[in-house]
């Protein structure tokens, strides 16, 4: 059972609104709200309200459990929306445009299942968390790397411009 709920026309650019809902995707509503209510962003406001009003749509549903606390935000997401244009006055008789942005905040919450098949999934994790470690073990130290590009570029090209006289006395040093 998954709800939805949408806050269209908010006064944020969509690339602001995603970095906050970010922190949210995947967390039961209640650390989610949490989250946000310390988050120091503005647009993490209207967010919360949105994630309150999923949370109170998925309560109306018909197959709601009325267990708040099984919620999880399952899909989050900001979309553009339409731009608003303005010109701002800039020297020399020209304009500068300014866009004001708005998006489109969307929030879906579902709730978690608890079943026979997550604990058959658990095992199996288990031994998927075991092989990264055997190959990690055999993989080549992390301390030694290889030197950049760009630098065995600019070793070459300044050994290239020495004059013979500094070359020699580079070499004695």
């Amino acid at each position: 059972m998954e709800a939805r709920a949408t806050a269209r026309y908010v006064r944020t650019s969509a690339q602001k609104a995603g970095l906050v809902l970010e922190l949210i995707r995947g967390r039961d509503v209640n650390s989610a709200l949490v989250v946000l209510r310390y988050t120091r962003k503005a647009v993490a406001r209207d967010i919360e309200k949105v994630l309150r009003s999923a949370i109170a749509n998925a309560q109306q549903r018909d197959g709601f459990s009325g267990d708040v606390e099984r919620l999880v935000v399952t899909a989050c997401y900001a979309n553009g929306g339409p731009s608003m244009k303005r010109v701002r006055p800039a020297p020399m008789g020209r304009a500068f445009r300014i866009v004001k942005r708005t998006a489109h905040l969307t929030v879906q919450v579902g709730e978690r299942t608890v079943g026979p098949v997550e604990a058959g999934q658990l095992e199996s994790e288990g031994d998927a968390a075991e092989e990264p470690q055997a190959t990690q073990a055999t993989s080549a130290p992390k301390g030694k790397r290889s030197p950049r590009k760009a630098a065995v570029k600019r070793a070459r090209t300044t050994n290239r411009r020495r004059s013979p006289a500094n070359h020699s006395e580079a070499a004695t040093k």
